[in-house]
């Protein structure tokens, strides 16, 4: 008699080694494993990592996107980082980027278990969100993560960031509360500032890109995305960016779903999945 529960989707619940599992975890949500859907046995995978200005982990911009790239082919994993609130004070810089590492090394030092293509394994994230999955996309390699963990080079690169109205600047143009809660006691130092400023660290390893944005968002402004895109473009590292006409900030999956539609800017989803298709 056949198992009723042949390839049913898992959610399952990580703690990252060496991090409070109140505060940090990882979640997965995992196509269910059968013979008769061998695609299943190996998917390439997407950290989701949601914004929510570094002072809480947004509902709207984690489960719905895992749930969307699992019914397009992917295993998906969400990340709940260290943030900074008035219930409790975060960590500074790079506590976040080391948590972002150790989400990496799990799913690469597991991919079999999880399903995962080990060298197939993007990060999205979405404002302050897209703000740590650019650090990770631009500092994968540092010493930073070299000397909290022990790890081959280039070991936890990924295939690729989806950045959506990332926060990418520490000056003109910052979120001046992502800025404020990842650098705490530092935020007015401006050698910190440049730091966590993204375009600043943009070099030739930096992993191919794809940005979306809308040109009217009140909160994270766009020249967000373009500076990126032009540090980018400066070293050569390849990226695809769409910059919708209409459309408040944290759209998610800009569907009724997450109640933010955009019928325009709901494009990027199908974009962004096109372009990992031609990521190699």
């Amino acid at each position: 008699m056949p198992n009723e529960n042949e390839g049913i989707m898992e959610i399952k619940r990580f703690t990252l080694p060496g991090e409070d599992d109140a505060v940090v975890s990882l979640t997965a949500y995992i196509a269910g494993r059968c013979p008769n859907i061998p695609y299943n046995d190996a998917r390439p995978g997407v950290i989701v990592i949601p914004g929510g200005g570094y002072e809480y982990c947004g509902k709207r911009e984690g489960e719905p996107i895992a749930l969307a790239f699992l019914a397009a082919g992917y295993n998906a994993f969400v990340l709940h980082y260290e943030v900074n609130s008035n219930e409790r004070r975060g960590k500074p810089f790079p506590a976040q980027l080391i948590e972002a590492a150790k989400a990496m090394k799990l799913i690469k030092d597991n991919a079999r278990e999880l399903g995962v293509l080990k060298d197939r394994v993007f990060v999205i994230g979405f404002s302050a969100g897209g703000h740590l999955a650019a650090t990770f996309g631009t500092m994968y390699d540092s010493d930073i993560v070299h000397n909290a963990l022990d790890i081959p080079e280039n070991y936890l690169r990924p295939t690729g960031i989806i950045l959506g109205y990332p926060v990418i600047d520490g000056g003109k143009y910052a979120h001046r509360g992502s800025i404020d809660n990842i650098l705490l006691d530092d935020k007015d130092d401006p050698e910190k500032i440049d730091f966590v400023s993204l375009q600043n660290r943009v070099d030739e390893k930096t992993v191919p890109a794809f940005l979306w944005h809308t040109a009217v968002d009140e909160l994270v402004p766009v020249q967000n995305s373009l500076i990126f895109a032009k540090a980018l473009a400066d070293n050569g590292v390849p990226f695809e960016m769409h910059i919708y006409p209409s459309g408040a900030h944290g759209l998610s999956i800009a569907t009724e779903i997450t109640g933010r539609s955009e019928p325009v800017a709901k494009n990027w989803l199908s974009d962004a999945l096109r372009w990992m298709s031609m990521i190699k």
